[in-house]
């Protein structure tokens, strides 16, 4: 029995601590999940949404902290009633994503791994029966180092793990899982494979008044684009810096393009005040914020492949 608990005690921790990893990555990634858990068509607690990535940023970290806690044996009442209440939350929402079929992606790995919503249910309750039967022989929980102060790792993993959150939201993603990280083509993801999937990118047009400029912008060799998901939640210190740059990459013979969800009304107000040297085309809203977690954000491309990405706060790092 003492084996069968610590074998479900690593499981457990282990997956926890994963599974925080790679949200840590991406906290806003999480954060759009909870604003589509928390909207008007799922559970209808529009209220939250503003609230949505400190919620976020404070399951990811609880997640990291407590798979750390299992694992060295701190405090191990606390530590698994905590665990349980995690996973009893996390079961409920992924019951109820895959009863009425709402969110059909939990981002429980973020971008990492993906899951269907029964297998993430199923994952969910084979972890809740794991916790509560390490609850259960709570007994056979002892700190696996003894001389060690097993207080002072767990800590160290809430330390490290608010440093990650802080540089990956003043910055960009350490690791990007997208189908627009650097590197990526463009066109390649939007090719159909024989395997029934949709294409990893989709919904990739940049449509002016007329027509979808998409294909022979993704044909040019020096193309910025100033991605700005939504201008009414930008940081609208970002354009008069946005404005130097874009200014430097036309003299450098860069095609530089904005691109933003927004009205046109918004959209001409903008570009009018902060005298934006380029033309603003129209794409998807989720889109422009899978392709970069930063509003706005600046993205490089060579023949539809992205060769840099970079949040607003890092133009200085872009090399022309």
């Amino acid at each position: 029995m003492k084996l069968l608990v610590q074998i479900a005690r690593i499981i457990v921790g282990t997956l926890f601590i994963f599974s925080g990893f790679v949200k840590l990555v991406d906290p806003i990634g999480s954060q759009y999940k909870f604003e589509e858990y928390f909207s008007e068509g799922v559970l209808n607690l529009e209220f939250l949404i503003p609230y949505a990535l400190p919620f976020a940023i404070f399951l990811i970290i609880a997640e990291i902290v407590l798979g750390v806690a299992l694992l060295v044996g701190w405090k191990a009442k606390f530590t698994v009633n905590s665990l349980k209440l995690i996973i009893l939350f996390f079961l409920f929402l992924t019951w109820y994503s895959a009863y009425y079929n709402k969110v059909t992606d939990c981002g429980c790995f973020g971008d990492a791994i993906k899951l269907t919503p029964w297998e993430t249910f199923t994952k969910d309750v084979i972890l809740t029966i794991l916790i509560f039967f390490i609850g259960a022989k709570i007994r056979f929980i002892k700190p696996v180092l003894p001389k060690a102060n097993p207080g002072l790792i767990v800590i160290a993993s809430l330390i490290i793990s608010s440093f990650i959150t802080y540089h990956v939201l003043t910055h960009l993603p350490i690791i990007d899982f997208r189908a627009y990280a650097i590197g990526k083509n463009i066109p390649e993801g939007m090719e159909y494979k024989n395997d029934g999937k949709i294409p990893p990118v989709h919904d990739f047009m940049l449509e002016d008044s007329q027509n979808d400029l998409a294909p022979q912008i993704l044909k040019m060799e020096k193309v910025m684009l100033v991605i700005m998901s939504s201008l009414d939640k930008s940081d609208y210190e970002a354009f008069p810096e946005i404005k130097t740059k874009a200014e430097e990459a036309l003299q450098e013979g860069y095609k530089v393009y904005g691109v933003s969800a927004s009205f046109s009304d918004i959209i001409q107000l903008t570009k009018n005040k902060y005298q934006l040297p380029f033309e603003i085309l129209f794409c998807d809203e989720t889109t422009l914020k899978t392709m970069i977690r930063s509003n706005p954000g600046i993205m490089i491309l060579n023949n539809g492949t992205i060769v840099e990405k970079k949040n607003w706060r890092d133009l200085d790092d872009i090399k022309l």
